[in-house]
């Protein structure tokens, strides 16, 4: 039987109090911690788009609440139905970058338009996706309520909370095959150790797989991951890279969307 050590702390962030609404001056404190990661070269020629992709991890307050926006893929979807995800997916002839690709791909599932994403940063390094066909690129950005016209107030600093988002009018405007559900992850929820899973990523990398079961409207089980959980179980193996099934079938952050925010927390020094 293989064993592995899970991360052992996590707490509070030098950045910003997870428990009150994230204001600018939160703001530029994240996008100081995330100058540190990798940097990834946000340009691409046209021709290279196949084989590549790119995620949107989209801070946002909600209710006064900060915390992470995330989806339930839909149903209907070929790949990853049902899962938990990032907005994001693959890089089209009609993207300059990266990064717009995963603006993009945010405004067709989600409803949210570039001009209320203020991108704080990106984390790395890119990871390759499970079938090994792809390169995923991930970023960090902060969701504006309304028209906020941000832009000329970046500068800016000081410590009153930002408007929250309206959860139920980006749950109006999601794609309606590519989404099956949007719910928000609070901050402090990423520090529960009812929720917290320890497990491996590609088989080697610990990190937490993070139970959303209650988070998700009308959230049941995945009806594929319950269908493997015998099997899973009488492996007894942490590695959850090929099923990310976690107890009784719920629905989990895992895989590659959960390594991400794994590493996301330790870039925020939330995960020691």
């Amino acid at each position: 039987m293989r064993f592995h050590v899970a991360p052992q702390s996590f707490g509070s962030s030098p950045y910003f109090h997870i428990n009150r609404p994230l204001t600018r001056r939160s703001l530029l404190d994240i996008k100081n911690g995330l100058l540190s990661a990798e940097c990834l070269d946000d340009q691409i020629p046209i021709e290279t788009a196949n084989g590549q992709a790119s995620v949107l991890i989209p801070l946002a307050n909600v209710m006064g609440v900060p915390g992470i926006l995330l989806e339930v893929r839909g149903k209907t979807l070929r790949s990853h139905s049902g899962e938990v995800s990032f907005p994001g997916g693959r890089v089209d002839a009609t993207d300059t970058s990266y990064l717009d690709a995963a603006l993009r791909e945010t405004h067709e599932e989600l409803g949210i338009g570039a001009q209320n994403i203020e991108i704080l940063g990106q984390i790395g390094p890119p990871e390759v996706n499970l079938r090994g066909n792809m390169v995923v690129y991930p970023f960090v950005g902060f969701v504006h309520a309304g028209s906020s016209h941000f832009d000329h107030i970046i500068g800016d600093v000081d410590d009153e909370p930002l408007p929250s988002c309206d959860l139920d009018a980006i749950r109006r405007s999601v794609s309606q095959t590519e989404v099956g559900a949007v719910f928000h992850l609070p901050f402090s929820a990423l520090t529960s150790p009812a929720r917290l899973r320890a497990s491996l990523f590609r088989g080697n990398r610990p990190y937490w797989a993070i139970g959303v079961q209650d988070l998700v409207p009308n959230g049941k089980p995945n009806p594929a991951l319950v269908e493997d959980l015998p099997k899973l179980q009488e492996s007894h193996s942490p590695d959850d890279s090929e099923i990310g099934v976690g107890k009784y079938g719920s629905l989990e952050v895992w895989g590659l969307t959960g390594w991400y925010l794994y590493l996301l927390m330790k870039r925020l020094r939330m995960y020691r």
